[in-house]
């Protein structure tokens, strides 16, 4: 298969992907000249192409307001294209499957159009029961829910924010066996910092992040900074980087799965909206 594989950051996952099954075409696409990832490319020997997003962005930012800049503006398009073109030069030819790992910037509906349902992402969080943001956030959102363990999901991208047809799930993460690993291990005392939050969304009746934000002290909401990082630390290890090279794989490279509409199925057989979960041992 030829894989591109799309990263801004560290590149942990794009490295998961490889380390699963290295002898796959792989080229390595990057917004962010020098980030991390490009380590771990010129490791594994892998071409790079680096496009940095800035000076296409920066009339774009000026123009609608930092983080405002729309999804489908002509500025982004622009980039993209650029982008496919250096992409598809590169392959002579389009990829079979686009991996974003860890990538920073939205996609325009140009470019989903023209890969979809290539284009596949990992989100540490519960994507069907709309548990979105980015970093933490979707742990923030889980815990004023009541959840008592977290799921990472790997989907097909659409045009949506994290809304694509779910092809993978992580085993749960359960929420007070992993602060109470750490408080065991290093002291933290986040154990009594989420009763804290657990008293103080029940109190006020808080049920969504943004109320949460809204109502909480600054040292409330450092508390769930602090137990979230650590659960997001906790899935990307125990969750993104077992389904994503499982979903690359074990499943797509296999052709076990297939796409019709909105419902993926693998083997031959429907799944259900949140897909394979890794307890069931597919």
């Amino acid at each position: 298969m030829k894989i591109v594989c799309f990263v801004s950051g560290s590149g942990t996952n794009y490295r998961e992907i490889v380390k699963r099954d290295p002898d796959h075409d792989y080229l390595v696409f990057s917004n962010r000249p020098e980030c991390g990832a490009l380590t771990i490319a010129h490791h594994f020997h892998h071409k790079i192409i680096e496009l940095n997003h800035l000076p296409y962005m920066k009339e774009a930012r000026l123009k609608y307001g930092p983080g405002k800049v729309p999804a489908d503006c002509p500025e982004r398009l622009a980039y993209e294209q650029e982008a496919v073109r250096l992409i598809e030069a590169e392959l002579k030819s389009q990829p079979d499957l686009v991996c974003l790992a860890g990538y920073d910037l939205w996609h325009t509906s140009w470019f989903i159009d023209r890969y979809y349902p290539r284009v596949i992402n990992v989100h540490p969080g519960d994507t069907v029961k709309g548990y979105a943001g980015l970093h933490w956030i979707p742990a923030a959102r889980a815990i004023i829910a009541g959840e008592s363990s977290l799921r990472s999901t790997t989907f097909i991208v659409d045009k949506g924010g994290d809304t694509g047809p779910v092809m993978v799930q992580s085993t749960p993460l359960y929420v007070r066996e992993t602060i109470a690993e750490e408080d065991s291990a290093n002291q933290t005392n986040l154990k009594t910092k989420f009763e804290e939050i657990e008293r103080f969304v029940t109190s006020k009746g808080i049920s969504t992040y943004e109320e949460f934000n809204a109502k909480s002290s600054p040292e409330m909401k450092r508390y769930m900074e602090d137990i979230c990082r650590l659960l997001q630390d906790s899935l990307k290890k125990k969750g993104d980087w077992q389904i994503y090279p499982f979903a690359v794989h074990d499943l797509i490279a296999r052709g076990r799965l297939a796409l019709e509409g909105r419902h993926v199925y693998m083997d031959d057989r429907i799944l259900p909206v949140y897909g394979c979960r890794m307890e069931c041992n597919p």
